[in-house]
């Protein structure tokens, strides 16, 4: 059986408040294989985003073991997490976080600028192809609708071929026929092989994932697979 691609084991995030300790995560512990595809939920409060910082290595945990493809991560310095989540995360956010005024090449090929792969553009291109966008390479942000430049998003998340695609939210700015088509995406790259964790307070987009991990007062209180998966377009 393969290696877990993240391993979290007891887990916990408290942050100090002057004397007041705050605990985020009380101890939480599952494992996703590569190539599942993951929702986690939970309401506000539950831990949820605590958790999505940790496993996009953007913070470290106060206690218990994150491994991420392998890497410790609570054992790195700022630097090597930095390296690490260049490596190893692609990342979609509900508000896209694309530059305004560079096109939507550029936009992709950004992750791979800063790791000084010199075949960037070509790659950028390749990976808008893939997501559908493959005659609107040029066109900048404001030239884009809404699911376009969420799609220009997982094309940079894809582009470094990561361990882990996070999504936070993907679907939260976007109308419901738009986020269907969204959806449909992701089930397309995880059927040809990625691993994606994707945060999301949606009962019905959660249940395009193949699994829920659902939080509470920073504890894991259900984790389970999804029986009737939301059937998606062709």
């Amino acid at each position: 059986m393969s290696e877990p691609v993240v391993l979290m084991q007891d887990v916990t995030k408290t942050y100090e408040i002057g004397d007041i300790k705050v605990h985020a995560l009380r101890g939480v512990s599952f494992a996703v294989a590569p190539g599942e595809y993951v929702a986690i939920m939970g309401p506000s409060g539950s831990g949820k985003s605590t958790l999505m910082n940790l496993i996009g290595c953007l913070d470290k945990p106060t206690g218990g073991t994150y491994r991420l493809d392998g890497i410790d991560v609570a054992t790195q310095t700022d630097q090597q997490l930095a390296a690490t989540r260049l490596a190893k995360l692609g990342f979609v956010f509900q508000g896209f976080n694309l530059l305004a005024r560079t096109s939507a090449v550029r936009n992709v090929a950004l992750p791979l600028f800063y790791a000084g792969d010199r075949d960037r553009d070509a790659k950028a291109k390749m990976a808008l192809t893939k997501v559908g966008l493959g005659g609107r390479i040029y066109h900048r942000p404001n030239e884009l609708s809404g699911g376009e430049q969420q799609r220009v998003a997982i094309a940079r998340a894809l582009i470094n071929n990561p361990a882990v695609v996070l999504a936070d939210e993907p679907t939260g700015n976007l109308d419901s026929a738009t986020a269907e088509g969204i959806m449909t995406l992701f089930r397309q790259l995880n059927d040809e092989g990625h691993t994606i964790i994707m945060v999301t307070h949606d009962d019905d987009i959660a249940n395009h994932a193949k699994r829920i991990i659902r939080l509470r007062d920073g504890l894991v209180v259900e984790d389970a697979a999804v029986v009737n998966r939301t059937l998606v377009s062709t």
